[in-house]
């Protein structure tokens, strides 16, 4: 009975120590692989170009149909499948609308693995960069609803 416990004890203190470092390494990565709605702001106001990707998904698109201006967006599984998509001679910040920007990481993530240096996504997303009183516009570009 005293084994069967200890077991149980270690095999919880186990989960929490690997939930612990989960959330430590996501921070970290937000601490250095975001920038915010100002910093953004300030980016691109300055003379060297930043690339501004949208990935977010069709249906989050429907819901929101603004985006920054000047950014591009490209659906998120085409650059998973062909991170040739994004540059590597400039600067580039993705943005989604996703809780916890979900999909602004996991393309970061995908371009990382691919050696892009120069990747960041924009914490909040869509949301805080609006609720920081930045442009937007219309997206009016057609598009595909495909949930595949």
């Amino acid at each position: 009975m005293a084994i069967a416990l200890a077991a149980s004890a270690i095999l919880v203190l186990a989960i929490a120590v690997f939930f612990y470092l989960k959330r430590k390494r996501a921070n970290e990565e937000t601490a250095r692989f975001s920038i915010s709605a100002d910093q953004l702001r300030s980016l691109l106001a300055a003379p060297e170009p930043v690339f501004l990707l949208d990935v977010r998904h069709p249906l989050d698109l429907l819901a929101d149909p603004h985006i920054i201006p000047g950014s591009v967006r490209i659906p998120p599984k085409e650059v998973l499948a062909n991170p040739a998509l994004v540059p590597f001679d400039r600067d580039v910040v993705f943005y989604c609308t996703c809780p916890s920007d979900e999909t602004a990481r996991e393309t970061l993530h995908k371009a990382r693995a691919t050696n892009h240096q120069r990747v960041k996504f924009l914490r909040g997303g869509l949301a805080a960069w609006k609720a920081n009183g930045c442009p937007v516009e219309t997206y009016e570009t057609a598009f595909h609803l495909d949930t595949l």
